[in-house]
């Protein structure tokens, strides 16, 4: 053996060593990762719902619960699971003993919180709302559970404090709601649809529902349309239950502090919730009344797939839980007044000798638009008296100066010479521009009699309150639309001109509300259009304090202005729930759109097995795609959804091309 020889051979021993207790290391961590991955000894099986939006994957599928999941995997906790080949987010909806797979399990590869945010009642509504809309329980599950904020769960959710009762005052004229509340306070599960009248402070009325179900031990649950009306919910309801009480679920406050309010509702320490449509989901503990303001809001209408509408989602949590309901607003829809119609929900209205009492309303025609003033004497009149004591309330359909213009001469619309779009003015002294590409017009010359005035038969608010300031001078005059929302007004006598929806709250109520261009407002081509020109006037003439006067300049022999003067909501959508019954529409009927290329349609009515009395209509086309409307009587609603949803399946199965469908769609 030579001499280098010599130091290699005594080397071996340690390397030998060295490698022998690596093998022992790994050998020992395998050890610990087999018996990490051993299932658990007891309900070894967890039912996953996968978030993959494949409508034939739509159902728990089973994995195996390692030993060291078992008190983390609980029902409702976000879990990391293998899923063909991939790691996809889920949700465990249940624990069990034994599975119908016949092969071996795959385990969970993670729980990403055991945190149970996903409540069992919400699991089944996901179920029944994605039948219905032939969905994906995975989109609605989207729309149910808020994204994770880790630093959010670490933090407790403080007890509320001890519920002061306070008895209900502000309900006291309007029939049958003592009754209402002395139900709901005992544990009843009454239905009412509420009509609201002029001067009812309707955030004070809901906030004492609210209190009534929180004396009998029950959380509730309030829906309404937009921030502004949360805002006044949330107000009211710490004036009647005291601070701590309830949580307000929007996306104001950022992902933090919805996490944050939507973990103390799912941990019981909130039984209160108000917020916008999202907030139907949310996880009230021992849930005791659903409340829907202003149900014909379009901002109610979900426009996410699988497109649910907040009065469905509330409607079918108060069927599955048991739960008292109220439908509240100042007008009715026709799906609101089939609830009474039905039997299901009783009516709460005040007397019509109350309402006479609180609001006087009429309707003016128009002057000629071509030659005279839009605001008509009666409407200036109107105005003027209310100045004397306090603020008044001008709506106007459109926001801007000048929305659309026309030849001065011959009454030609006025088109951009570069794009054929509509002209527009955003001021008095702005040239006219166009409203889709913004081409600025400084010689602008109509093509038809060569003439270059043009005139504005269409003003928004910023005209509207240009003309009302000359028409009373010295009057402050405020304009609320667009991103220049006002909230509240005082009772100084201002003129307030707002657009639809924009309309501040005046601390004592308008003196006179004035609206404006309501043949606008009724032009639309839409199915609901009479049913939403008359709820956007109710909504404004409701803001005026009691005894006040209302005008609305239009045609008086209109069906929906003769409603609003006579103040009857009911009997209009009682009319309108006829008139849709006799032409086979919503809600007598059950709709639904399908809506892509031609050739995915025609798959679509070759693989649809329609229920019998099945009406399709279309195709037609729908800007840049082509739409079929399918049509059934309402009995037959159930069997449209199931069909609409095993046609789903098959599309997904195949992997045809996609379709969207919607079903009940608002507008048509």
């Amino acid at each position: 053996m030579s001499s280098h020889d010599a130091p290699e051979a005594d080397m071996l021993p340690g390397l030998r060593a060295a490698v022998d207790d690596a093998r022992a290391k790994a050998a020992a961590t395998r050890r610990r990762k087999a018996a990490a991955w051993q299932p658990a000894t007891t309900d070894p099986v967890a039912r996953v719902l996968v978030d993959i939006a494949l409508a034939h994957l739509d159902r728990p599928f089973d994995y195996a619960v390692p030993t060291t999941m078992a008190d983390t995997a609980v029902p409702g906790a976000r879990v990391k699971v293998r899923f063909a080949g991939q790691d996809v987010d889920g949700y465990v909806v249940e624990r069990a003993s034994t599975t119908d797979h016949t092969g071996t399990l795959q385990p969970l590869r993670r729980v990403v919180s055991p945190e149970p945010v996903l409540a069992p009642e919400i699991a089944r509504l996901s179920e029944t709302l994605a039948h219905h809309y032939a969905g994906a329980r995975s989109d609605v599950l989207r729309l149910a559970v808020p994204p994770r904020h880790a630093t959010a769960e670490k933090t407790a959710s403080p007890p509320a404090p001890e519920l002061v009762p306070v008895p209900p005052t502000a309900w006291s004229e309007v029939e049958h709601a003592e009754a209402f509340l002395r139900h709901l306070a005992t544990g009843g599960v009454p239905r009412a649809v509420w009509s609201a009248a002029p001067g009812d402070e309707w955030p004070t009325m809901i906030a004492e529902a609210v209190a009534a179900a929180r004396a009998g031990g029950r959380g509730a649950l309030v829906c309404v349309p937009d921030r502004r009306d949360v805002a006044r919910l949330d107000s009211a309801l710490t004036a009647v239950l005291g601070e701590g009480h309830h949580v307000c679920l929007t996306a104001d406050g950022g992902p933090a502090v919805r996490y944050r309010d939507f973990l103390a509702v799912s941990r019981g320490a909130r039984r209160v919730v108000v917020g916008t449509r999202s907030a139907a989901f949310a996880p009230v503990h021992d849930l005791g009344l659903v409340v829907l303001w202003d149900d014909g809001d379009d901002l109610h209408a979900e426009p996410r797939a699988p497109y649910p509408h907040t009065r469905d989602v509330l409607l079918a949590r108060a069927a599955q839980q048991g739960t008292a309901a109220l439908l509240g607003g100042v007008a009715r829809t026709p799906e609101a007044q089939q609830l009474v119609a039905s039997g299901w929900a009783h009516e709460l209205a005040v007397p019509r000798a109350v309402l006479r009492h609180r609001v006087r309303v009429e309707a003016v025609p128009a002057e000629d638009r071509a030659v005279g003033t839009r605001i008509p004497r009666g409407a200036y009149d109107a105005l003027r008296r209310g100045l004397a004591s306090g603020p008044v309330l001008v709506q106007t359909p459109r926001a801007g100066y000048a929305a659309s213009l026309a030849c001065d001469t011959c009454r030609t619309p006025a088109r951009c010479a570069a794009c054929t779009g509509p002209l527009a003015l955003a001021g008095p002294a702005e040239p006219p521009h166009c409203r889709w590409c913004g081409h600025a017009e400084t010689t602008w010359a109509c093509p038809a009699c060569g003439g270059r005035g043009l005139r504005a038969p269409v003003r928004g608010e910023a005209r509207t309150a240009e003309e009302l300031g000359r028409m009373f001078a010295g009057t402050t005059v405020r304009s609320s639309s667009g991103d220049r929302v006002v909230d509240r007004v005082g009772g100084s006598p201002d003129i307030v001109v707002a657009t639809v929806g924009a309309e501040p709250v005046a601390d004592e109520g308008y003196t006179a509300v004035v609206l404006l261009d309501t043949w606008l407002t009724l032009a639309r081509d839409d199915l609901r259009v009479a049913e939403e020109a008359l709820r956007r006037w109710l909504n404004a003439a409701a803001l005026v304090r009691p005894g006040g006067h209302v005008v609305a300049v239009g045609d008086p022999a209109h069906p929906a202005l003769q409603a609003l003067v006579r103040w009857d909501p009911a009997g209009f959508a009682r009319r309108e729930a006829e008139e849709r019954a006799q032409a086979h529409l919503p809600p007598a009927a059950r709709m639904a759109t399908v809506t892509g290329d031609l050739g995915a349609l025609d798959d679509v009515l070759h693989l649809l097995d329609l229920p019998d009395g099945a009406e399709v209509l279309g195709p037609v086309p729908v800007e840049d795609e082509h739409r079929v409307l399918l049509r059934v009587p309402r009995s037959a609603g159930e069997a449209l959804s199931r069909a609409l949803g095993d046609l789903q399946r098959l599309r997904s199965a195949r992997k045809l091309d996609p379709v969207r469908i919607q079903v009940d769609p608002l507008s048509i």
